[in-house]
């Protein structure tokens, strides 16, 4: 962990401290953090923070977020609530690395995504050259 902590001070994203990796690994476990060719992805899930906060402000969060979006979410397949996971990770994104991380080949890609573009999941903001996604929450 101590190596993680000198790559994210490297990169200007965290203090000398590095205290926030460990805390991250002793309370979400190693799974938390996604190691990718350009990136590092933390991820954090939800039913987790509800239990830190608090019964009643985890609750509450935790009703609206299952009420609405991931609900929502749960009737898509896999490949299109990774594209979304992905799409939020890096509103930047482009097709091809989609294409990369999916697995999936370009024209399955398109297809998903004006599959989620038509149902409200997803906008485009800006040009295809310069634009980002935005993940639409319900």
């Amino acid at each position: 962990m101590r190596r993680l902590s000198d790559i994210f001070l490297q990169l200007h994203i965290s203090e000398r401290s590095g205290r926030g990796v460990p805390v991250i690994t002793q309370i979400y476990g190693k799974e938390a953090f996604e190691f990718r060719k350009n990136s590092i992805v933390v991820t954090i899930p939800f039913e987790k923070i509800s239990l830190k906060v608090g019964d009643k402000v985890g609750d509450k969060v935790g009703d609206k977020v299952g009420d609405k979006s991931s609900r929502k979410e749960n009737n898509l397949n896999p490949t299109r609530r990774l594209i979304l996971k992905e799409m939020r990770n890096n509103p930047n994104i482009t097709q091809p690395q989609l294409k990369d991380i999916v697995g999936i080949g370009e024209t399955a890609i398109q297809n998903n995504i004006s599959y989620l573009r038509k149902n409200g999941f997803i906008e485009r903001i800006g040009s295809n050259k310069n634009g980002y996604w935005k993940v639409r929450e319900f």
